[in-house]
């Protein structure tokens, strides 16, 4: 009976139909399981928080309570499957997803979410790629490739992104770094402290090192709250994931120890960051004529050797063709 079946399923869908069939029935499943996680009942407990948050009365009121209205809620009812279970994990996710410039609680939820959901559609893209949109006959492998090639895709795809902007926001942050200590050592020998120059800065640097303000307005923050200056900077260092960052971070750290000037500290450190900045730059200046010489080689020679060899090529093929009949 299950040959019958299986070769009736076959002869309908192709040698991969049962397959599809169980590949569909996850898809439900799954999309199933979701909408019953969407329709659990709230926890009363939370709905007693929120509801004495929550202000009451008149529409100042009404749209403060849209204000106040958690975005995410939804979130919350998948975080056992949208978090890892090993804390480590965790903590080296959000680390990351910090560095690339997502602060939000929700980050990782969101990540793993984006993950599953274009993993999903790039799987059902693919399926029905192969066997509703295509009409020419593909090998097994090809068929494999083109069903689960789209949802491999998408599943990596947020990983991919969140390498480029972790990358984009380091180079970011080491390109303004000289300027922003620069600024810092013009404050502090202006008479401001360590709290009020931090703050300047990051307010400074908005228009031109976005990534680099944002975390010196996170250390002010911290310092404002009450938090442990040493702890608050060694924390920029870890988000920051930049070396002229951290060892920025252990010169104050160590002048604040020993009790020296922060801006003799800070005139030493900049000047070397400037001649870093420099010495940067002429790398890459140096690099340009050996990128120039590839590109050189690839666009002028092939144009060269057609030019040169293309018309003895045809001078030759047309004597070929001359002394070939009479022959």
């Amino acid at each position: 009976m299950f040959e019958a079946i299986n070769q009736q399923i076959s002869g309908v869908l192709g040698p991969f139909g049962m397959i599809i069939i169980l590949g569909v029935l996850g898809v439900v499943m799954v999309l199933i399981t979701v909408a019953l996680m969407l329709n659990q009942p709230e926890d009363p407990l939370e709905k007693l928080k929120r509801d004495a948050k929550a202000p009451r009365g008149g529409k100042d009121g009404a749209q403060a309570k849209l204000r106040q209205k958690d975005g995410n809620a939804q979130l919350e009812k998948f975080s056992t499957f949208l978090e890892p279970k090993d804390t480590q994990e965790l903590s080296q996710k959000q680390l990351e997803l910090r560095q690339a410039g997502y602060q939000s609680r929700d980050a990782v939820r969101i990540f793993y979410f984006a993950q599953m959901a274009l993993g999903i559609l790039g799987l059902i893209i693919g399926v029905v790629y192969t066997n509703v949109i295509n009409e020419v006959e593909m090998s097994t492998q090809k068929t494999i490739m083109w069903t689960l090639g789209p949802g491999a895709i998408g599943y990596w795809l947020p990983k991919y992104w969140i390498a480029r902007r972790v990358a984009a926001r380091k180079e970011e942050i080491e390109q303004g770094f000289p300027d922003a200590l620069d600024m810092m050592l013009v404050c502090v020998e202006a008479g401001q402290s360590l709290d009020q120059c931090i703050n300047r800065v990051a307010k400074e640097l908005r228009a031109s090192y976005a990534a680099l303000s944002d975390e010196f307005e996170v250390v002010s923050q911290e310092m404002k709250a009450g938090k442990d200056k040493v702890t608050v900077l060694n924390d920029m260092g870890t988000r920051c994931g930049v070396q002229d960052v951290s060892s920025f971070v252990t010169v104050l750290i160590q002048s604040a120890a020993f009790g020296t000037s922060i801006a003799d500290a800070l005139r030493v450190y900049a000047a070397e960051m400037r001649d870093k900045r420099v010495m940067r730059a002429e790398e890459a200046a140096n690099k340009l004529p050996t990128k120039m010489t590839l590109a050189t080689m690839m666009l002028t020679v092939p144009p060269l050797l057609v030019i040169l060899v293309g018309p003895s090529a045809m001078g030759i093929a047309k004597l070929g063709e001359m002394s070939g009949p009479g022959q």
